[in-house]
This record gives C-alpha cells, structure tokens and sequence, in this order.
C-alpha cells in the first residue's frame, strides 16, 4: 500500500510539473514557444465587374482610386495590389491558335489554352504591395507593369523590372520610355507623401501615337501606351510603352502570326478590376484539443462615416477621340492639344460588385463577405465600388478578421475573435517578420565614373574612389552610350531609400538604345516631347477631377526641377536605389 502511495505521489508530481507552463497567476502573459511563420496564408480576389464596352473604347483606360495603409507596419513576405486592373490586347477573333510561343514561360500555363491570350501580353500594376519591393515603409506604393513576352520578363520602370531583381533589365529588354521632366521614377515604386487616409490617386492609361507605324521586320504598330497620373500635387504623363516592346515577340520566336496582334497594334481591353490578394503569411497551431487554428496580418480599411470603404470611382474607358486624335494632329499638323481627355471620347460603364472566394492554402474560407459577414462588396451611389462594413470597424478603420479556425470535417477555415483562441495556443503572441531595407537596385551606369561630357553642359563632379584617380569612361551599354548630360543628383524618399539619378536627353535614355531609329524618326519623336514638356504643365486636369473625396499627394522629393538649360527635352533617369542607412 505505502508502495502504491509513493507511485502516485510521484505521478502527481510528475503530473504538476508538465501542467506547470500553463498554470499563470491573474494578469501574467503566458509564455510560448515561437511558431514557424508559414507563406501562404490568405488568398482571393475582391473585384468588381461592368458592363459590356463598345470595341471603340479600346484607345484608353482610367479610374480613381483610394491610398490607404493597408498593413499598419511594413511586412517581410507580403503582397496584396490595391483596386487594378489588367490591359490585354484584343485579340478575340482568334480562337485556337496560340499566341504564346513554345520556350516562354506562360506556354507552361496549360489552363490558359488554347490561345493564351490572357497571358500573351499585359499591362498591370498599379498601387500596392509587392513580395518583391526593396523598401518598404508601411503605406502602398505606385508602378507600372508590362509583360511583353508572356511573362518571360516583366517591365515596371524606365530600367528595371517588377522588383524580381536588383539588376536592371538587359537593354534589349528595357521597355518603358520616361516622358516627365518632372516626376522621378523609382524602382521600387513611387512613394507617397506622409500616411494617406483614403484619399484618391487617379490614374490611366491612353494608346498615343508618338511614333508613325512601321512596316518592317517586325511590323509595328504606332501605339504608345502612356501613364498619367492624378495627385495634388503632380498631374500629367509620366511614361509610356515604347511600341517595338509588344512587336518584337513575333520576330524573336520567327512566328509571323503575331504579327499585328500585340498592344502596339490591337484596341486594349480589361474586364473590370480587383484588390489581388497574392501573398500573406500566417500563423497556425493545433491546440490541444486537437483543433487547428490560424492568426493573418491585421489588415485595415479605411472606412467614412457611413461606414463605407470607397475603394474605386470614375472607371472610364476612351475612344482614339479623347485623346489619340488631337494629339497626332498636334504632332503632324501644329494643332495645339492640351492634353485633356476629351469627354466626347468617353464612356463610364456600370460598375457591379463580384462575390469573392477567400481561401487559405486552397480551403475555402467561410463567413468573411456578405449581409452575415463582416463586410460585403457593393457598388454605392455616383458608381462607386467599395466595401460595406457590418462590423469590426476599428476608429476610422475596418478590420479585416484575423483569427481563423478549422473544421476538419467540412474543410473549411471560419472567421473567430482573438478571443475564442485558446490562450494555451500562444497564437496571439506572435509577431509577423518586419521587412527590413533590400539590396540596393543597381544599373550598369558606375557612379564613380565620369559619363561623356557634353558640351556646353555643366556636370556635377563625381567622387573618386580615390586619391588622385584618374577619370574613365564606363563600359559601353545602353545607359553610357549616348549617355547622359548632367549629374549625379540624389534624393531621398518617404520609404527611407536614396535614389541616384542622371539627366539624359530624351531620345539618349537607354530604353531607345537597342533600336536603329533613322535619324530623322529621332529628331520628330524628340522634338514632340519638347513640345509636351513645355506645354503640359503638372497642375492641369488631364484626367477629370473625382466627384468624391480627396487627391492624395505623392512625395515631393520626387517632384524635381530641371537644371537650367535641361528645362525642355530631358529627363531624369535613375540609375541606383539604395537605403539611406549605410
């Protein structure tokens, strides 16, 4: 008996000792073990739809739409792009022959057959957050995108690519043109200034005819796909699609039947537009009653009053009438044109709201959307889409649901409170990774390298590696040769990062360098853009202003002021981004 007494005084020690970690006075945190961050957690797209377009409206599209925190710290692993949408080009009549070649990337796609034409070509980005982005700063950021060779490559700045390398892009790959003399252009993207609230950023995207169509090998079309932008304090283009970008596939893969079918040629088309819910981390545990629950990133909304988030208004597409045509008759005819979208032009279609599939490594996730939900989808009054919120709103903030549980037996996640986690799990403990600063973007443009003197140009002088250096010559590519005329100059972004930036002239940038331009077809594209410069100012409408809200502000240390005698005609090329914390 007393040797059976001693065993179970042992087991009920034993017993209190394991049941130690979990017994906690009142007030005192629990202490966990730290979970494994996992990649993939939430995934879906929040969209919207509209209604059928006429094919003319095929020479443009734009909208307005809202900047806002969407994560109140900058994340490591994270990308979710605010309201955008995607430019293909119409290439309808075609129903079953391929127009990806074999050897690219989106041939792989199998799904997308038989013609691939929604991975041929693309004109993406927008606002957001990018997995990819170098240096991240809490608010969204601003860039273009473009795939010209069914995702073969990307092209997201006037050097590099949509943040996949640090590298610029091979000059035989660089496609976008900058056309500002005002706006710097990053590759990380362009920042914005302080912590918008919701306020709007409209921008668009119009078919342009900067050069005549070419007849040659390959036939290129005369479509210039050209960014303006919409902020309080920067308003007009900014760059565009140089043409040869979207024709030179049918050369490069000996497939004539592309001939023709590329955005240089073929009317654009997008379907509507989506928040892209891409990449977003998660925790996850099993308690121990053996059920499985998750934690996501807090993601916010801004919300009004009314208890609306305003995500996306003044969806416009545009006819060759808006702009297309006064613009080539300014250019062969002298016509003056303002720049301003012509409204006879355009056509607003009406916006329908989409239910969304949410899921988390491919399980459905029940509950988040609908009149039961926490938030539904709808299109409020003046056609504006946006977010309706029924509950979780936080200030002026609405909360998307964090805490999720799993039923094993139907297969699906469910949204819960922080609190219907079980305290045991720690799950609440855990912090997501903070993004810290990225390797710095890097061009074959040497800083401590004297470019080619111009003359009659003052340059800044360089600094010298060392003592007594002797200047040299950078190797010959696309960004040294013609190369540019004035600089280094430097500025220092929102997001903690120093840009390095160069004044080309306009046809020197090195995104031309890899055609044989005549002469002649230079100095008309040249003296075009002269033009633009000193006639479009970056405080007219060219865009129509929002019916609602407020135009947020991009940061102003992007804003720059030619050097005299650079005022027409050049453009500011960065050619390195950088943390400012050495």
């Amino acid at each position: 008996m007393r040797k059976r007494n001693k065993s179970l005084l042992f087991f009920l020690c034993f017993l209190c000792l394991m049941m130690l970690p979990f017994i906690v006075k009142s007030g005192e945190k629990i202490k966990i073990k730290g979970l494994t961050q996992i990649p993939e957690g939430l995934h879906g797209y929040i969209s919207f739809n509209h209604e059928p377009i006429a094919g003319e409206y095929g020479a443009g599209i734009g909208f307005y739409v809202a900047i806002w925190p969407l994560i109140s710290e900058p994340l490591a692993g994270f990308q979710i792009g605010l309201p955008g949408t995607w430019i293909l080009p119409d290439n309808s009549d075609n129903k079953t022959k391929p127009l990806c070649p074999e050897g690219t990337l989106a041939r792989q796609w199998k799904p997308r057959g038989p013609t691939w034409g929604s991975v041929f070509q693309t004109i993406e980005g927008g606002a957001g957050y990018w997995a990819g982005n170098h240096f991240r700063y809490g608010p969204p950021k601003f860039s273009m995108n473009g795939t010209p060779q069914c995702y073969d490559y990307e092209v997201g700045s006037p050097g590099w690519s949509f943040f996949y390398s640090d590298d610029a892009l091979p000059d035989d790959r660089l496609g976008i043109a900058q056309l500002s003399n005002r706006l710097l252009i990053p590759p990380d993207g362009i920042t914005f200034e302080g912590y918008p609230e919701g306020e709007f950023l409209g921008y668009s995207w119009m078919a342009l005819p900067f050069t005549d169509p070419e007849t040659g090998d390959p036939p290129t079309g005369d479509q210039s796909w050209t960014c303006f932008l919409s902020a309080a304090n920067f308003k007009g283009p900014i760059a565009f699609f140089i043409p040869e970008t979207w024709s030179k596939i049918g050369k490069l893969f000996n497939y004539p039947f592309l001939y023709g079918r590329g955005l240089d040629t073929r009317p654009g088309v997008a379907g509507g537009g989506a928040i892209e819910i891409n990449t977003v981390p998660r925790f996850e545990v099993k308690a121990p009653d053996g059920r499985v629950y998750a934690k996501l990133p807090k993601l916010q909304f801004s919300v009004d009053g009314q208890g609306r988030s305003i995500l996306v208004q003044e969806v416009t597409y545009y006819s060759k009438a808006a702009l297309y045509d006064a613009f080539k008759a300014w250019r062969d005819k002298g016509i003056f044109c303002s720049g301003q979208f012509d409204e006879r032009g355009a056509v607003k279609p009406e916006l329908s709201a989409r239910p969304t599939r949410y899921d988390m490594v491919g399980r459905e996730i029940n509950g988040i959307e609908g009149e039961s939900g926490y938030f539904e989808t709808k299109v409020f009054e003046g056609n504006r889409w946006g977010l309706q919120w029924h509950s979780n709103i936080e200030g002026n903030m609405g909360m998307f649901p964090q805490y999720y549980i799993y039923d094993d037996v139907e297969g699906k996640y469910s949204p819960i409170s922080e609190s219907e986690v079980p305290p045991e799990t720690g799950l609440a403990q855990q912090k997501f990774k903070l993004a810290g600063p990225g390797n710095p973007y890097v061009s074959p443009f040497s800083e401590s390298k004297r470019p080619p003197s111009r003359p009659g140009l003052v340059q800044s002088k360089p600094k010298l590696e060392k003592p007594n250096q002797n200047y040299a010559l950078p190797p010959i590519n696309a960004w040294t040769s013609p190369g540019p005329v004035a600089g280094p100059f430097k500025a220092k972004l929102a997001d903690g990062s120093v840009v390095t930036y160069y004044w080309y002239k306009f046809i020197d940038q090195p995104a031309f360098q890899q055609y044989h331009w005549s002469n002649e077809k230079k100095e008309k594209l040249q003296a075009l853009v002269e033009k633009i410069q000193a006639n479009w100012p970056i405080d007219r409408d060219y865009m129509a202003p929002p019916a609602f809200g407020q135009l947020v502000k991009i940061d102003p240390a992007l804003i720059v002021t030619p050097p005299p005698g650079l005022e027409t005609g050049y453009v500011p090329i960065v050619v390195r981004q950088e943390s400012a914390k050495k």
